[in-house]
């Protein structure tokens, strides 16, 4: 945007600047959605992942290293923020998250090409592993940008509700991600999605990706950005400036254990850990946690908008600390709640309710042996349908003996919810997904406040960044951890163990934030 172009829009109407930030708000947000629809991908295919590139001889050890690949994205976030964000403060806003857009979309669609495990060996999770890691320098340049474009166009009194239009595309891009998958899966069949279906929803990125290049190429800089460059005023080291300041630099700790650090946390209990729970601790029907977590996003999105607004009007500190809070209170009666809500002793078995098969074929690799498949169906009068099948390992002798005993059938299990529990579990992610729009919402306009316009872009992602990619990416694996060594102690609530780390990480971020932060929005530094 040139000079002229910066007074021209410092001259506009209210009228005129409304309609040029929803301008602004559609491109910035759909970039971002694309964004983060590719980065959730891997997310919501977790459990698909985990049997197509990692030896499946360990079905937990390979869940636990998805994740963990998944956490990887998350953990290299900060250095794509100092990265991109030193860009984005020199060279502009714009041109920075055209590069990180790209970068996205391109990792996204290699990761649906690449060859199986069983296909190419060890080489499948290290291309994966590779371009997750890419996935993640690329949205660390990426929210940062989009936030700080946004909120440098948006009246300082609006600042809020119009960044937490930018908020949405978070969870808007996880729910389309789960809606793709659920579409992919109720095209395909079963055996279809399971060899080659999985990787549909990482090839149809490169299409949205294009058409968002597109539009952001056409975009202009932002108007405080513009002017800043033109008066000379630009970092020409915006990575020292920051860090190497010590007033700064307190401002970027603050914003990050203060703030950042529990929103993370909070954000992913809310919506991966909360579907994470669901498939493989409750062991519900992966078709319907993905409709039922769909369901709830699609519920809440709209309350990142409204806290947004309210932000505006009574502060960010006020409705950030308090949504932690009330998280802080809730998370273990929910999860408990959630955990009883298929609690099977509880249910009775229906009349003929039980049915049983047994099939039976050859060894994929030892040619003399066979894989037999215990099938069981149990129907409950409330409607839950329970599928458990045991799989063993059958030679010409009998059954295969490992250290001199039989070896352990591999046994797992399914629960189809009936329609009365599956809305009672819709409510309780719904009202998680309220504590996420509660810190998420304000975030971006609170962050973009504490710091000036010649270091914005990078001083706000790195908090934003640590917060999210290190204390919230790490939750599902770490959570997931916690949840296996307490069944695994004997623990009688091992499946709230998990709860502990979001729990901890959110009570501290809520005492220093109580503390130390400004009940007042600040807009000082425009």
């Amino acid at each position: 945007m040139s000079d002229n172009n910066q007074v021209s829009y410092e001259n506009m109407t209210e009228r005129q600047k409304n309609r040029t930030i929803w301008g602004v708000i559609t491109a910035s947000s759909l970039g971002t959605l694309i964004e983060w629809y590719d980065f959730y991908i891997f997310g919501s295919l977790a459990v698909v992942l985990a049997t197509k590139f990692f030896p499946s001889d360990n079905p937990t050890a390979a869940f636990l290293s998805t994740l963990a690949t998944f956490a990887a994205g998350f953990v290299v976030r900060p250095f794509g923020a100092l990265f991109f964000g030193r860009l984005g403060d020199i060279i502009g806003r714009k041109y920075t998250f055209l590069v990180t857009l790209l970068i996205m979309g391109f990792s996204t669609f290699l990761i649906g090409c690449i060859p199986s495990y069983e296909t190419i060996g060890f080489l499948a999770p290290v291309l994966v592993l590779i371009l997750r890691l890419l996935q993640g320098l690329a949205l660390g340049g990426e929210y940062g940008g989009a936030a700080t474009y946004v909120a440098e166009y948006a009246q300082p009194g609006r600042r809020g509700y119009w960044t937490s239009w930018i908020q949405t595309t978070a969870t808007a891009g996880l729910f389309i991600s789960l809606i793709v998958i659920l579409v992919t899966k109720t095209t395909l069949s079963a055996e279809e999605f399971d060899g080659w279906g999985w990787r549909v929803p990482f090839w149809i990125s490169i299409l949205m990706v294009g058409v968002s290049y597109i539009i952001r190429r056409n975009m202009k800089e932002s108007p405080l950005f513009a002017k800043a460059k033109s008066e000379g005023k630009t970092s020409k080291n915006p990575l020292k400036e920051s860090f190497g300041n010590k007033f700064n630099f307190k401002f970027v700790l603050l914003a990050l254990f203060g703030a950042a650090m529990g929103q993370g946390v909070i954000w992913y209990t809310g919506q991966f850990y909360a579907m994470s729970f669901l498939q493989k601790v409750m062991n519900v029907e992966s078709a319907q946690v993905d409709s039922l977590m769909a369901t709830a996003l699609f519920l809440g999105t709209p309350f990142f908008v409204f806290f947004g607004w309210l932000s505006d009007k009574i502060g960010r500190k006020a409705v950030m600390m308090t949504g932690m809070l009330i998280a802080i209170l809730a998370y273990r009666p929910i999860y408990d709640s959630m955990f009883k809500s298929v609690n099977l002793e509880n249910k009775t078995v229906a009349a003929n309710g039980i049915s049983e098969k047994r099939t039976a074929k050859i060894h994929n690799e030892i040619a003399t042996d066979s894989l037999v498949t215990f099938h069981k169906e149990t129907l409950f009068t409330d409607g839950t349908l329970v599928k458990k099948d045991s799989l063993i390992h059958w030679s010409a002798n009998g059954p295969v003996m490992k250290d001199g005993k039989a070896e352990e059938p591999k046994v797992t299990q399914t629960i189809k919810l009936a329609d009365n529990t599956k809305w009672y579990l819709v409510l309780m992610v719904f009202i998680q997904v309220i504590f996420v729009t509660m810190v998420y919402g304000p975030i971006a306009a609170f962050l973009v406040e504490m710091f000036p316009v010649r270091i914005r872009y990078t001083s706000m992602s790195l908090p934003y960044h640590i917060g999210n990619g290190v204390f919230g990416g790490l939750l599902p694996a770490v959570a997931t951890y916690l949840v296996t060594t307490g069944k695994e102690a004997g623990h009688t609530t091992w499946y709230l163990e998990g709860l502990w780390y979001p729990i901890g990480v959110a009570g501290v971020c809520l005492l220093i934030g109580l503390f130390y932060l400004k009940s007042k929005n600040n807009n000082i530094h425009d």
